[in-house]
Order: structure tokens, then sequence, then C-alpha cells
């Protein structure tokens, strides 16, 4: 198995190799406080994810079954979208860029040998959220979508990641988030139910 694995192992340097070294360039102009600042968004911003999907269980709580539903499905989509990025990663195989290209010292710290880049996990996590937020209520879905817009580009910048690892993660996030979200739907009716019972006061206003 693990030769069959190797065999699937991508090289990102022949990808966008030229484009991450132009933005490891860039960043190592940044002012010091900036870099901080964008090592510690691209380590810890998934926070403000859940900050948001609590804020779409507090909408949701205002509207039918179907938004509650989706809205407490939120954390389950993001779990099995890591679980889908964790095996694309084992199968991939991706080396991190900073562990393989002559770049400068990072903002974030570069992750150890097999902490596989393709996908971004980081990516996948907060596009999935964003995904099923925005079918719960759009002012957050669209907060959200903004949270892991930046969060992908900071992925790149820390230098922890190629572009193309953020792009699929993207895609992943995405499909995994508004697959599972239109899915939650059909328990629509099971929420209300619960809405009537003991449960009202986290299910409705």
């Amino acid at each position: 198995m693990t030769a069959g694995l190797s065999v699937l192992a991508l090289d990102g340097r022949q990808v966008d190799g030229d484009l991450y070294l132009s933005v490891d360039h860039w960043a190592q102009h940044l002012p010091a406080p900036v870099r901080g600042t964008i090592a510690a968004f691209s380590a810890y911003g998934l926070g403000l994810l859940a900050v948001l999907m609590l804020a779409g269980w507090w909408r949701a709580r205002r509207g039918d079954g179907t938004a509650m539903a989706r809205a407490l499905a939120a954390p389950l989509c993001v779990v099995v979208a890591f679980a889908a990025d964790t095996l694309l990663k084992g199968v991939l195989r991706e080396p991190r860029p900073c562990q393989v290209l002559p770049a400068a010292p990072t903002p974030e710290a570069c992750p150890g040998t097999g902490d596989w880049a393709l996908p971004s996990n980081h990516t996948v996590i907060v596009f999935a959220g964003a995904a099923v937020l925005w079918l719960v209520d759009r002012r957050i879905g669209a907060m959200a979508a903004v949270l892991a817009v930046a969060m992908g580009a900071s992925r790149v910048v820390a230098g922890v990641h190629y572009p193309h690892d953020v792009v699929l993660g993207a895609v992943v996030g995405s499909a995994t988030g508004l697959a599972l979200g239109l899915l939650a739907a059909r328990a629509g009716t099971v929420v209300e139910r619960l809405g009537r019972g003991p449960l009202r006061w986290w299910t409705t206003a």
C-alpha cells in the first residue's frame, strides 16, 4: 500500500512553485508586525468560523426547521470535510513548499516532514463552513466566505501552502459543505418537532 501511495506523490513545484516563491519574496518585505499578524491569523483564524457558526445558529432560531437543521449540521459538515481532506492528503502526499523550495524563513513555522500539503486543510474547513452557512443565512454566509478567502490567501503568504493547495481545498470544502447542507434540509421536519418540545429554546426564538 505504501508503494502504491508513493506513485501518486505529487511535486507541487512543477505546478506553481514559481508563484509561491514570488509570494514568499513579497512577504519577506512586509513589516514584522504584519507578518506576525498574518501568521497568527493563518494558524488560529479558524476560531472565527466557530463564532460565525454560533451566529448562524442564533439567526436560524428565527427561521424555519430547514435553516435550523442546516445550522446544527454545520459542525458535522466541517468534520466530514476535514476527514475527506485527510484522506486526500494521504493519497496525494505532496510535500509542503517550505520543505522543498529555497524560500526564506516563512512567517509561520514550516510543518515537519510527512505533514502533507494538498489540499490545505484550513482552507477545506473554512470553505465547508462558509458553504453551509450560506444556506443558513446569506449575510453570515457572505462573512464566512470573506473569511474563507482570507484564510486561503494567508496560508500561501504564511509560506505553508502552494496556491493550488488552497484552490483544491476551496473546491473540496465548498462541495462538501453544500452537499451536506442541502442534505441536512431533510431533517427540517424533525427539528420543527423538537422545537415544540423541551428543546424549544435551542431551535426557536
